[in-house]
């Protein structure tokens, strides 16, 4: 049996694992750069805007596709 099996067919105990884990996730956390109020309100704001902004596009849309296909209808004797 390799070197490589053996550590295949041995795993570590769940506690390790877990505790390297947790280990991993700590130290990752420190890295992390957090927004401070003034930017998350910025990108909400943003979010928002352009949230409004794409359902009256959408809603135009869908008017205008509307009365386009009803025109039809009426005009090639399809009423709805």
């Amino acid at each position: 049996m390799s070197e490589e099996n053996a550590i295949v067919a041995k795993p570590k105990q769940w506690w390790l694992t877990t505790r390297e884990f947790w280990r991993d996730t700590v130290s990752e956390m420190k890295k992390v750069t957090w927004p401070n109020r003034s930017e998350v309100v910025g990108t909400t704001v943003v979010v928002l805007v352009a949230t409004i902004v794409f359902a009256v596009y959408l809603w135009a849309c869908d008017i205008i596709f509307y009365k386009a296909i009803d025109f039809l209808f009426q005009r090639f004797g399809v009423s709805t």
